[in-house]
């Protein structure tokens, strides 16, 4: 609560001083007459006992210059996402989706506690860790707290929002005329990736892979599996594999990855999918194949055209994710668990079965980079890192024979002396 204390001064008038506890520290505003104090006094308790929003002290109230080119946060987020060049529909789709739906939860709160409308101009670290934090923390319905209104978001996903509204921002700190004079989203805490478990990944042994294609009853979809799981290869990847894709007849047989299905927005026409490029630029490669791959292909690539599909469905087309997996993987992966196998693999966990299979073969980490396709090594570690504690033996027999062999400046000190 507020309170008027009356000060006399020697020339026998009073001052009025409204005082207040704020955020743990004393707040005053003198007055010449009561009623000015009383008023104000008012309006800080109407505030919850904070400075009136827009009041200056000593001042009053003093409009605030607006900025030009301001504009509400989400509007000029959305305006960026518009003018983002070498991004493809789903993508700029999938931006504008982030902007409206979570870009919209930012607040500002000004320097007297009360919230406003997030402008491009006004956000502050403040709001955006705010903003951080109601992400992690969701929010629960009022009526019935065993539901929630918005879940609260994983790690992966606040980072990912935080990337793009970086962006945006650091868009309005290099404009002409610029908006801002630095990037409030630098020193943001964001939540660790490693606190929760982004995908349950199954790494399936060679005997369980056996047992789940020895119930795909059909030939050209159990041998899409072993293509899967044999190049590790995103299905989205080996679907698109044409004909021209390979290259059989050499010492060094391969298969090209140079495109792959994508998603199209809503609403688009053609289809929900469409060919593009793959996922990264790094996922544009080549892959060695083996032995058993290449007569695999050799054998669905026979007497087709070289912009034939290598892999089809019955009706000749190329295969589809849903038909694939509702039709022949999931009912596969029922009758093997029926008979005891004790894991329910997902589709995709062939291509991280394929890297289990790598590791146990010593196959180095950077290597696994480049045949997977990751734009960096720190995927590769982040996925798979904790599968190369097999490599603890021969670690630590390396470092017992370099502590046990002579010491190196001994050896030195011998060869300067010759």
């Amino acid at each position: 609560m507020a309170s008027i204390v009356e000060r006399p001064k020697k020339d026998g008038t009073c001052t009025f001083q409204v005082k207040w506890r704020q955020d743990g520290s004393w707040q005053t505003e003198n007055f010449g007459e009561q009623p000015a104090a009383d008023q104000f006094k008012a309006l800080v308790e109407a505030h919850g006992g904070r400075w009136p929003v827009g009041w200056v002290r000593g001042e009053g109230f003093v409009e605030q210059p607006k900025i030009p080119g301001d504009m509400p946060l989400v509007k000029y987020a959305a305006r960026y996402v518009d003018r983002l060049t070498g991004i493809d529909d789903r993508t700029r789709e999938d931006y504008h989706r982030e902007v409206r739906i979570h870009f919209s939860l930012i607040k500002h709160t000004d320097a007297s506690g009360i919230e406003r409308e997030a402008t491009i101009c006004n956000l502050t670290q403040d709001d955006v860790s705010d903003w951080v934090r109601a992400e992690e923390d969701g929010e629960r319905d009022p009526d019935d707290p065993e539901k929630w209104l918005r879940r609260p978001a994983d790690p992966k996903s606040i980072r990912n929002r935080h990337g793009l509204l970086y962006c945006v921002v650091q868009a309005a700190v290099e404009a002409e005329p610029q908006l801002r004079t630095k990037n409030c989203c630098k020193k943001t805490r964001l939540p660790r990736v490693d606190d929760h478990v982004d995908e349950e990944m199954t790494f399936l042994e060679r005997e369980e892979y056996q047992r789940i294609a020895a119930e795909i009853t059909d030939p050209d979809a159990r041998d899409l599996a072993d293509w899967l799981v044999g190049t590790g290869m995103r299905w989205s990847e080996a679907a698109a594999l044409k004909v021209s894709d390979l290259s059989l007849n050499s010492d060094r047989p391969t298969v090209n990855i140079q495109r792959a299905w994508k998603k199209a927005k809503k609403g688009s026409e053609g289809g929900a999918y469409y060919l593009g490029p793959p996922k990264t630029k790094k996922a544009r490669r080549m892959l060695r194949l083996a032995p058993a791959q290449v007569e695999l292909a050799r054998r669905h690539a026979a007497g087709r055209k070289p912009d034939d599909y290598l892999f089809r469905a019955a009706m000749g087309g190329a295969w589809r994710h849903a038909n694939y997996y509702n039709r022949k993987w999931l009912p596969a992966v029922q009758r093997a668990m029926e008979k005891g196998l004790p894991k329910r693999p997902r589709l995709h966990d062939l291509r991280h079965t394929h890297v289990s299979w790598l590791i146990a073969a010593r196959i180095p980490l950077p290597a696994i980079q480049i045949r997977l396709g990751h734009e960096s090594i720190q995927t590769t570690v982040d996925r798979y890192g904790h599968l190369v504690l097999g490599l603890d033996d021969d670690i630590a027999v390396a470092v017992e024979a370099a502590m046990g062999g002579p010491a190196p400046q001994a050896g030195l000190r011998a060869v300067k002396s010759a």
